[in-house]
C-alpha cells in the first residue's frame, strides 16, 4: 500500500546515505549530505516510492491533482503496457533518477515542478487527504506540496537523482514481495517475485511490514541526523 511504499523509500534512503558519501566507491559521483539534505532526501524518496504506480489509471495517486493526473496516469499506463509493467523495472528507476538529477542540476524551475508532483504523489499515497472528497483533497495536496517545495527551494538538490532512483527501486522491491511480482529486467517479460506478503493490505502488511518499516525509519533518522548523539539516545550509552 501507498503508506508502506513511502516508508520503504525513506528507509532505503536513510540506509544508503552513508554509502553515497563514499568517494572510494562512487568517485566524483559521491555526495556529502547535510542534516537538512538528509531529511529533504527522505521526503523526496518517500514520494518517489510512489512513482512506479503512475501506470495505474485509477490508483490512489492518479487522483492527486484531479483530472490532470488521472489523464496523465491513463496514458502512461497505455504506453508502458499496463499496471506493473515498464514502470516497475530497473530501467524506469534509472531513467527517473537521471531525469531528476538533470533537472535539479541544470533546470531548477523544472526540478521544482517535478518536486511538487513527487511530494503530491507521496502525500496522496500515504492517505493524506479527505477520503472520497474532491476537489478538497487535490487542493490540500497542492497546498502542502507547494509549502514543501518552498521550504526546500534554497537547498542544493543535486543528489535528487539518487533519491528518486532509490525510491522507485524500493517500490519495485516491495511489489516483488507480493504474488504477482514485477518485470524487474524489463523489456524482458520475466517477472521476479518472492511472495512473502500473501495479500496487499492484508494482516502481514498491516501488522508486520508497516511497524518494522516505521521503527526502521525512526532509528535511521535519529542516527543519520543526530549522529553520535543519536547513537547515545538509541543505546542509552555515552560515547564521549
Amino acid at each position: 500500500m501507498g503508506g508502506n511504499h513511502a516508508l520503504s523509500g525513506a528507509l532505503v534512503w536513510l540506509a544508503a546515505a552513508p554509502v553515497l558519501g563514499q568517494e572510494r566507491l562512487l568517485g566524483e559521483a559521491a555526495v556529502n549530505l547535510t542534516p537538512k539534505q538528509l531529511l529533504a532526501g527522505a521526503v523526496v524518496t518517500a514520494g518517489a516510492a510512489l512513482l512506479p504506480d503512475i501506470d495505474h489509471h485509477n490508483g490512489r495517486i492518479a487522483n492527486t491533482f484531479g483530472p490532470v493526473t488521472r489523464v496523465f496516469c491513463k496514458y502512461v499506463g497505455k504506453i508502458s503496457g499496463g499496471h506493473r509493467q515498464a514502470t516497475h523495472s530497473i530501467f524506469f528507476a534509472v531513467l527517473m533518477g537521471f531525469a531528476m538529477w538533470a533537472l535539479a542540476t541544470y533546470a531548477i524551475y523544472g526540478w521544482w515542478a517535478a518536486l511538487f508532483v513527487i511530494i503530491g504523489f507521496g502525500l496522496r499515497g500515504i492517505g493524506f487527504d479527505f477520503e472520497g472528497k474532491e476537489p478538497q483533497s487535490s487542493i490540500l495536496d497542492c497546498v502542502l506540496a507547494g509549502l514543501a517545495v518552498y521550504l526546500m527551494h534554497d537547498l542544493d538538490m543535486s543528489f535528487a537523482g539518487y533519491a528518486v532512483a532509490l525510491g522507485c527501486l524500493a517500490h519495485i522491491a516491495g511489489d516483488c514481495l507480493t504474488p504477482r511480482g514485477c518485470p524487474v529486467f524489463w523489456p524482458l517479460r520475466a517477472r521476479i517475485g518472492l511472495p512473502l506478503i500473501p495479500r496487499t493490505d492484508g494482516k502481514v502488511e498491516r501488522w508486520v511490514i508497516a511497524p518494522v518499516l516505521t521503527v526502521g525509519v525512526v532509528i535511521l533518522t535519529m542516527r543519520s541526523v543526530l549522529g553520535d548523539l543519536g547513537v547515545e539516545i538509541l543505546t542509552g550509552s555515552n560515547t564521549g
